[in-house]
């Protein structure tokens, strides 16, 4: 098996447009480049996607990248769809765990993106959390530290 070159420099904001451009996402925010590896930051954004694109009920999905005032940077994806209970926020995060849709059932995947999504922020010295909104959908943010930052 090959091992991920984690002192790759990615392009963030070209990385989420191309994933983007696969969901018809609108992408918005400042290019920045992180030194990290894009393997599986790519799995971190398409799974992010894949779950707006299940869960939003075909409302846009917004993106945007900013620099977080440290290195690194701060992704953030919102949808519009029926969102997220505050008391599933942490509980989404669970591996298996499927939160239960508007209409009762919960028989959309099996439960590890967002799962994946946190340990593969976590693993780059990062974090991903589930936010509330002021409108309805659902809204993640993503932050991501500079492989180069220590």
């Amino acid at each position: 098996t090959e091992t991920p070159d984690r002192n790759e420099s990615v392009d963030l904001l070209a990385l989420v447009a191309e994933e983007g451009a696969r969901v018809d996402a609108n992408v918005s925010g400042t290019p920045i480049s992180i030194t990290d590896d894009a393997r599986m930051l790519r799995r971190l954004v398409r799974n992010l996607f894949e779950n707006a694109r299940h869960h939003g009920q075909g409302t846009p999905i917004e993106v945007t990248i900013k620099p977080p005032g440290i290195s690194g940077a701060t992704l953030v994806v919102a949808d519009g769809g029926p969102g997220v209970p505050e008391t599933e926020r942490e509980r989404i995060f669970e591996p298996f765990y499927r939160a239960r849709t508007t209409t009762g059932s919960n028989d959309v995947g099996v439960g590890l993106g967002l799962s994946l999504v946190r340990q593969i922020a976590e693993r780059h010295g990062g974090s991903a959390r589930c936010l509330a909104r002021d409108r309805q959908g659902a809204c993640f943010e993503v932050r991501l530290r500079d492989g180069d930052s220590g």
